[in-house]
């Protein structure tokens, strides 16, 4: 099972276009957009972090992750149509997808029904998954995008959980989507350390 949300990146890329056009018109750098991109996470996230029992602010995440995956792709898609791909730019597109990532989800380690410690442990193996995508580029293989539990796949869950906190779902829905999301994040692990042992073979 390798399926994930980031297979649909294409079409929701060309969705973007119009506002790509407007991006490169207003002279807007790809780096720009990545560190305002993290910058507007770390406020909601503060914003989490401080009002745990804000019910409108758990509601509002999928709304906020949304845009999230919007502007993370227009900085790669700016950077391809400007001819501003840089190494820089890669670094920090994975060193503020990290912090970004660390900003929204923690919080969820205040909120009402959510067990902290299992939290946790799902955010660690979350950054465990994106490091094994990274290592694949030291073994001379492409950087690993498999899921089923990737970067846009997660955005989909910790959603649906924001939505729950939001709707004051039992602290058995909440913990039973962490385990599930626990357990494909172990799976993602494993497709990608085997598809960059493969890739590199």
């Amino acid at each position: 099972m390798r399926f994930s949300v980031y297979q649909l990146k294409p079409r929701f890329q060309q969705l973007l276009q119009p506002l790509l056009q407007r991006l490169a018109r207003w002279g807007i750098s790809p780096n720009q957009l990545t560190l305002a991109t993290m910058g507007l996470m770390l406020l909601y996230g503060a914003a989490l972090a401080l009002c745990p029992g804000n019910p409108a602010l758990w509601v509002g995440l999928p709304l906020v992750l949304l845009v999230r995956m919007a502007l993370n792709a227009l900085d790669g898609m700016l950077a391809n149509a400007t001819g501003q791909k840089t190494r820089l730019g890669a670094v920090l597109n994975e060193l503020c997808d990290q912090v970004s990532d660390a900003a929204l989800y923690l919080p969820f380690a205040l909120a009402p029904g959510v067990h902290a410690g299992l939290l946790v442990v799902v955010v660690m193996a979350a950054s465990w998954a994106e490091f094994t995508g990274l290592a694949a580029l030291a073994v001379g293989a492409q950087r690993r995008f498999d899921g089923p539990m990737g970067k846009s796949d997660r955005a989909v869950a910790f959603g649906l959980l924001g939505l729950m906190v939001g709707c004051a779902a039992t602290p058995a829905w909440t913990h039973s989507l962490l385990v599930v999301v626990l357990v494909l994040l172990g799976w993602t692990v494993r497709n990608r350390v085997r598809a960059a042992v493969k890739a590199a073979d």
